[in-house]
């Protein structure tokens, strides 16, 4: 096809088409070539290029089309100031979000769940809660991807009674159906508030059988409650789900390696063999100068891996002379201690960080993104980073935003 035979459409389909199926960084540059080309991008264009953004937590891209919109004038479309909400708060900027929520002329019940799911992965559960009841003093009913907000705000910000009568309102106000996430998020809340019986009795009289995500959630609890006895019972539950996810069976191998029974560990993790289920590769990716840099767990990939290592390691000793242990509890191979640390210097956010204090200027805020959970010596990691190179660092895993700052996180280690 020649490009006098591409037009807007042609454009729009292929970029969203690449979005859709994880191909962001291609989907961009198409987006690059289009607007070389000289074609006029619509409201279609602009939505997917934003949502892109937003899924890479690529910033300074999403900054520029937002330019783009408001240049065009698509900034008073509805669906338009939906997704630059979304994307501002996917970014680790909630500031940005809610100037632009703020600003949009008309909002629905997906201007209101954007801003309140935004503020639940940024740990500001009060916020969001806030936010909800301003919704409902406006008139806009909420919907059932409204409650996850409410529910997954109160559940990482410890707010136990408010999530209580969040759910019972979706039910008994507006008679809205819990589904397995909703149910997950109540034991996630419990669970991570020490209610481990409760929250295990809540699984039990729940109307429908508890699928792996929610019983791999209470493990995790269980994990850092150090709850032996309920860990164990529940994860017999979990085996026998035959889970396709490989993170159930790392959090019960986890669970086994922390309290001492490395027979446990490597049984599951011989079942997970046996079953043919892959642990995803841990993999962080920071933008710089307009460029993505991936980082994978051990990666020597990068042409400047070794400056990175080196430069990792000056910082670790740094961390140890003000007390700095590494965390190797959580370490599944049966190997001598320093091979158990050579592993966790390995891990991609450590590795992502080294990279970006080399690449920017002293003072430098910054955000990095990892496809999984962040582990609790990164976490630690991070917070000390932050004090010593004087940074804030925002870090967006698969659960939360963490924004570090002066050896402090905003989650309170409530996470």
């Amino acid at each position: 096809m020649s490009q006098f035979d591409r037009d807007v459409g042609t454009w729009n389909l292929l970029i969203s088409g690449l979005g859709q199926n994880s191909e962001g960084r291609a989907a961009l540059i198409f987006f690059g070539r289009m607007r070389v080309e000289g074609v006029e991008v619509d409201v279609m264009t602009v939505i997917s290029v934003i949502s892109i953004c937003a899924d890479m937590a690529m910033i300074i891209h999403a900054q520029q089309v937002h330019g783009l919109v408001i240049k065009s004038g698509f900034e008073l479309y509805l669906p338009v100031g939906n997704a630059i909400v979304d994307t501002y708060a996917k970014c680790g900027c909630m500031g940005d979000a809610c100037l632009c929520f703020q600003n949009m002329p008309f909002k629905n019940v997906i201007s209101w769940t954007s801003l309140i799911s935004g503020y639940a992965k940024h740990g500001f559960g009060v916020e969001a809660l806030e936010a909800f009841h301003q919704m409902e003093m406006e008139g806009v009913v909420p919907n059932k991807i409204t409650f996850l907000g409410t529910l997954y705000a109160c559940s990482h910000s410890g707010l136990l009674q408010e999530g209580w009568i969040s759910f019972t309102t979706m039910v008994n106000k507006y008679s809205i159906a819990p589904t397995m996430e909703h149910y997950t998020c109540m034991v996630d809340l419990l669970a991570r508030a020490g209610r481990l019986y409760e929250a295990h009795e809540f699984i039990e009289k729940m109307p429908i059988k508890p699928d792996a995500k929610l019983i791999t959630a209470f493990i995790s609890s269980c994990c850092h409650h150090k709850n032996v006895e309920l860990a164990s019972a529940v994860g017999k539950k979990l085996l026998q789900l035959q889970p396709q996810e490989a993170g159930a069976y790392i959090s019960l191998s986890n669970f086994y390696g922390l309290v001492g029974d490395m027979e446990g560990a490597a049984n599951v993790r011989r079942l997970m063999l046996e079953r043919g289920i892959r642990k995803e590769k841990a993999c962080t990716w920071i933008e710089v100068s307009l460029k993505v840099h991936s980082f994978e767990s051990g990666d020597r990939s990068h042409p400047d891996y070794q400056k990175i290592y080196d430069h990792l390691r000056v910082l670790i000793q740094k961390m140890k002379n003000i007390g700095y242990v590494p965390d190797t509890s959580m370490v599944a191979q049966n190997v001598e201690e320093l091979t158990k640390e050579e592993i966790l210097l390995g891990h991609s956010e450590k590795l992502a960080i080294a990279f970006r204090i080399m690449s920017t200027p002293p003072g430098t805020r910054f955000l990095i993104v990892k496809n999984l959970r962040v582990c609790a010596d990164c976490h630690v990691f991070t917070g000390l980073i932050s004090k010593i190179e004087g940074r804030e660092i925002v870090a967006r895993d698969s659960s939360r935003f963490h924004h570090f700052k002066d050896g402090v996180c905003s989650c309170g280690n409530y996470w």
